[in-house]
């Protein structure tokens, strides 16, 4: 069994998870990380008279249906440019939705949120143009200046709701912890892990604890191994409260532990590439790791791949045992407004679905992931253009094509992955609309027949 920091109550777990997101993780965590054995981490989608001719046919429709197409209709006038048109419909949808409401009425809330923000984009694009004003300060960036989306402590705290109510991220933790944990040989001394956006580092704790009972069952008179972190992120202090977190975990368990935080210059993770090889440390000794959970999509930008390529090329030269990456199944990144709206509508639809699924209708963790973290997330994608679009996400087919062109060859991930995963969801997650699939030596997890998350394994 994974290692209990302590046994409480639900309502002491609870007031625990808020003090040390670490100590929560670890404190539910109930079966071990094994090199042999599976390993699971336990947490718990034209003209205004045509426009209004479709709208009227459409209200006769299944609302989930015609909800759906009133949205699509609405990004199709986007794309002819009939913002009047666009306006009425937005008004229309806003009527019919509400962040209270059942799936589709959520989802119709975050994307009209989305198309709104955009609209508002082009009329003060079109005001500063009319003005004849050349700024490099636009409009573009208005939104993240004026709500709640760029708050870190917002966000910081959903992505621990996140981690609490679907099984996204833990699946992708502990499928990236065993490829780790298989990549190292029994009886390896020094470990340095190289984890890209390590967040809160809810990730680790399990892995250290499969660490120091291999060296407990290996019966071996060496210490047991030092492991060495480096953390990517960009706010120092929460990358050095996580060390903290890291460390009295570790020392708990007496594993021989360092943190090195390593702060996001201005910002911007494609600044990564240029000073990684001077910023980190490997010792001779060391076994590295490389640890990519939903970052990599970060580094591209319009119809622009060489930021990617780049950070690919540093972190071959490095020479790590395994690369381990976690991405959203769905393509975010495509150059066509409407196109990348259809998608997202899609994807966004499918997690909604899935939280409707999963959760009681009253869940305030549920109002605040959907509002804050996928709202953020929707934002990016239907309401901003150019280089302020950081959520560029690509199908696994995409990452496969280019991490092959920089000399990256797949690693299959072991039976032992795919058994946890399962095990991850019949415990805490017991829904027949998870499905799990095993394509090109990935794992896939989705919502009914819709991939959402991929996790895979490189060299």
């Amino acid at each position: 069994m994974l290692g209990s920091l302590n046994n409480t109550t639900s309502s002491r777990h609870d007031q625990q998870q808020e003090e040390d997101p670490l100590a929560a993780a670890a404190s539910s965590s109930d079966l071990m990380l094994q090199h042999h054995q599976p390993l699971h981490q336990s947490h718990h989608q034209y003209s205004s008279s045509s426009s209004s001719s479709r709208v009227g046919g459409l209200m006769n429709s299944p609302p989930a249906i015609h909800m759906r197409q009133l949205l699509i209709s609405c990004a199709e006038l986007f794309s002819q440019s009939d913002f009047s048109a666009a306006h009425r419909l937005i008004s229309i949808l806003s009527a019919s939705s509400s962040p209270y409401g059942d799936s589709i009425e959520r989802l119709v809330h975050q994307f009209i949120r989305a198309l709104s923000l955009r609209l508002n984009l082009h009329h003060a694009n079109a005001t500063l143009l009319m003005m004849n004003i050349t700024t490099t300060t636009t409009a573009t960036t208005l939104p993240y200046n004026t709500t709640t989306y760029n708050d870190r402590n917002a966000l910081q705290s959903c992505y621990l709701s996140l981690n609490q109510i679907t099984p996204f991220i833990r699946f992708s933790h502990l499928t990236a912890n065993q490829a780790i944990l298989e990549s190292l040989q029994v009886g390896q001394q020094s470990i340095h892990i190289l984890d890209f956006d390590i967040m809160h580092g809810v990730q680790w704790p399990p892995l250290m604890q499969a660490l120091v009972e291999r060296f407990k069952n290996s019966n071996m008179l060496q210490p047991p191994p030092m492991l060495r972190i480096t953390g990517t992120g960009n706010d120092i202090e929460i990358l050095q409260r996580t060390g903290e977190r890291l460390l009295k975990f570790a020392q708990s368990l007496g594993l021989r532990f360092q943190f090195h935080p390593l702060l996001l210059m201005n910002d911007d993770p494609t600044s990564v590439a240029f000073y990684l090889p001077s910023a980190l440390t490997i010792l001779p000794d060391e076994t590295l790791a490389v640890n990519c959970m939903l970052f990599l999509h970060k580094l591209l930008k319009d119809h622009d791949t060489r930021d990617l390529r780049l950070f690919l090329h540093k972190i071959k030269a490095l020479n790590p045992r395994v690369v381990t990456i976690a991405e959203r199944e769905a393509s975010h990144n495509h150059p066509l407004f409407l196109q990348r709206f259809v998608e997202a509508v899609d994807h966004y639809g499918a997690i909604f679905d899935s939280l409707e699924a999963t959760l009681p209708p009253n869940s305030r963790e549920r109002l605040a992931v959907e509002q804050v973290w996928f709202g953020r997330e929707i934002v990016e994608i239907v309401a901003t253009e150019g280089e302020n679009r950081k959520e560029r996400h690509e199908r696994f087919d995409s990452w496969e094509m280019i991490l092959r062109s920089c000399g990256y060859s797949n690693v299959p991930l072991s039976g032992y992955a795919l058994s946890q995963a399962k095990l991850l969801l019949r415990l805490h997650y017991p829904s027949e609309g998870y499905q799990l699939q095993v394509l090109n030596n990935s794992l896939f997890l989705g919502w009914q027949n819709r991939a959402l998350f991929s996790v895979s394994s490189w060299h």
